[in-house]
């Protein structure tokens, strides 16, 4: 039995295939096996309240409630794509809400969760964004909007991320390592695991003469992709359509 960590799949109408992928894994005995399960953010593309009544929000509870009654836990961080996922939701998803930083014992091993989008302070201009968008006054002005307004705000929001990304250098929006050695020296552990980046790997370095591992996961655009940890084994690999 084995610990399962997701991020970064950006489930979106635009492709279905993933959709598809992330049910049947969450449908597959590895899964409804698992010891618990982890999604450390940006589950979706845009995440527009817990309100939204499309078809997309009701299939991801579906499926993660499913996994949560074959008697897996299965906990939810949210990322910068899926800020506005609360309470209602993950009722309604069996999901167990965690916020980011949060620390939890994984195979025995005391380690730091986060989604990784606050770890990357080289871009200043993204932290101060990121900022002003998190504060409950914010979040509750854009709640408060109609279903279609809100639609048509995060279809822009996406189109500017993107536009945006194109013309950033890109080691400016990877992780600092200065922040993620203080983050983990401020929590007390010696593993971090996060995502945000797409930058799947596993980092071994030394945090203050003792060794030390970040595990970045994966993202789920062209193919899946899962950590699995089972006891002193780690396992970063990618899920075909």
């Amino acid at each position: 039995m084995s610990t399962l960590l997701i991020a970064d799949l950006h489930l979106d109408d635009a492709r279905p295939d993933i959709t598809a992928l992330f049910e049947r894994f969450l449908a597959s005995e590895e899964a409804r096996s698992a010891t618990s399960f982890y999604i450390l953010g940006d589950l979706v593309e845009a995440w527009i309240g817990d309100d939204d009544d499309a078809e997309l929000p009701g299939r991801i509870a579906a499926a993660t409630r499913g996994l949560h009654d074959a008697g897996v836990p299965v906990y939810f961080m949210v990322g910068n794509r899926d800020f506005l996922l609360g309470p209602a939701f993950a009722e309604r998803a069996g999901m167990i809400l965690l916020d980011d930083g949060t620390v939890h014992t994984i195979e025995g091993v005391p380690t730091l969760l986060m989604h990784g989008d606050v770890l990357c302070t080289d871009d200043v201009e993204y932290q101060a964004v990121r900022a002003q968008v998190r504060t409950e006054a914010w979040k509750a002005q854009i709640l408060s909007m109609p279903l279609e307004a809100r639609r048509s705000f995060a279809a822009k929001a996406r189109s500017d991320s993107k536009s945006r990304t194109g013309r950033i250098d890109e080691t400016i929006m990877d992780v600092n390592q200065e922040a993620v050695e203080g983050a983990m020296r401020t929590a007390g552990v010696y593993r971090l695991l996060h995502g945000h980046t797409h930058r799947p790997a596993i980092h071994d370095f030394t945090l203050d003469g003792a060794p030390a591992q970040r595990i970045v996961l994966g993202d789920w655009y062209d193919h899946g992709s899962v950590l699995a940890i089972d006891g002193d084994r780690v396992d970063l690999r990618g899920l075909t359509l």
